[in-house]
């Protein structure tokens, strides 16, 4: 495959990795825990997905440059560095969420 082709994977998977994690927040706010739940875990799959086009693109590179680092590769790395921030601010997020839910039931 191209490399502009692997790196535009490589967005796609990062920024689908992000959107559910948003989304997992949304459905935390709603109480919708195992819609929550899900997303988190597409959210990993996605990151899962977009770490192993970077490791392959490490892998080929071999620390030599041989692989150009341009503007877009740039693009694609701080997708998936914002993403995986993300998913595991969004984990913590929901945990919280929780919580108050479960302070609320109690009270």
């Amino acid at each position: 495959m191209e490399l502009e082709n692997i790196v535009m994977e490589l967005i796609i998977q990062s920024g689908e990795a992000r959107s559910n994690s948003m989304e997992a927040l949304r459905c935390a706010r709603q109480q919708k825990w195992e819609d929550a739940e899900r997303l988190l875990a597409a959210a990993t799959a996605s990151i899962r997905d977009a770490h192993h086009i970077q490791t392959s693109l490490i892998g080929e590179d071999e620390g030599c440059g041989k692989i150009p680092v341009n503007l877009i590769l740039v693009h694609a790395q701080d997708h998936l560095m914002n993403a995986m921030l993300c998913r595991e601010l969004a984990e913590e997020i929901l945990f919280l969420h929780r919580e108050l839910a479960a302070l609320k039931t109690a009270k």
